[in-house]
């Protein structure tokens, strides 16, 4: 049976926010997995799968060297690093990766970066590799409510999505790629966003997805425009 490693990323904690899907959904998919697979004929009945989450300040001079250390200890065929968006009603998948911080409020350590490169030697940006379409279709069959995003901002989650992808960029076959989360919206609320189940369960979709992908790449399931 195939060995995978995957690590999944989150953040440790938001001002303001009670309940932080980018924490609680890594934590969930480490510790309750990924389900059984679908049928007899899933690529995932031959692989065995290990997750490892990771909680990430949202700084950024420290999340992306707290994630890199976590990558060299694990050394994972796929990382998927998750953030909350404040604004977003569903799920957001992220197309894009821009070199640039530029933050209107400070990060954890109390810092405001204003229009500075991320690398001053790196590309402008850098597309996603995962499976978008494939993913999206698990999300339509689940029924969660879900979007393209065609970036994830100048705040510290596009610095580490960046960084990570300038990481994979060097490596001969390592996946990487950045979901945003909405609000945790609880159960007969008003208000926008989705139940916590709901993105634990799209995070588990993400997962499967990416490894179908890693296992058997194929054309048709990326979609970046």
């Amino acid at each position: 049976m195939r060995e995978l490693n995957v690590v999944i990323s989150g953040f440790d904690h938001y001002e303001g926010v009670d309940v932080n899907p980018a924490y609680e959904v890594p934590k969930a998919i480490a510790e309750q997995g990924l389900g059984a697979p679908l049928g007899t004929d899933d690529p995932l009945n031959d692989v065995h799968v290990t997750i490892h989450a990771v909680q990430l300040p949202v700084s950024f001079t420290k999340a992306w060297p707290q994630l890199k250390e976590t990558i060299e200890a694990t050394n994972p065929d796929i990382v998927i690093a998750t953030g909350l968006k404040h604004s977003a009603r569903s799920v957001m998948l992220e197309r894009c990766a821009t070199n640039l911080m530029d933050a209107e409020r400070p990060d954890a350590d109390n810092v405001i970066q204003r229009r500075k490169p991320i690398d001053p030697n790196g590309p402008a940006a850098y597309w996603t590799r995962l499976p978008l379409r494939s993913i999206l279709q698990d999300f339509t069959d689940d029924s969660i409510a879900a979007s393209l995003s065609s970036d994830a901002g100048t705040f510290v989650c596009n610095s580490l999505f960046y960084n990570l992808l300038n990481w994979t960029a060097t490596q001969e076959r390592v996946l990487g790629g950045f979901v945003s989360f909405p609000p945790v919206r609880p159960a007969g609320s008003a208000q926008h966003g989705l139940p916590l189940e709901q993105q634990i369960a799209a995070g588990r979709d993400v997962v499967r997805e990416a490894i179908r992908y890693y296992l058997k790449p194929s054309s048709s399931d990326i979609l970046i425009a």
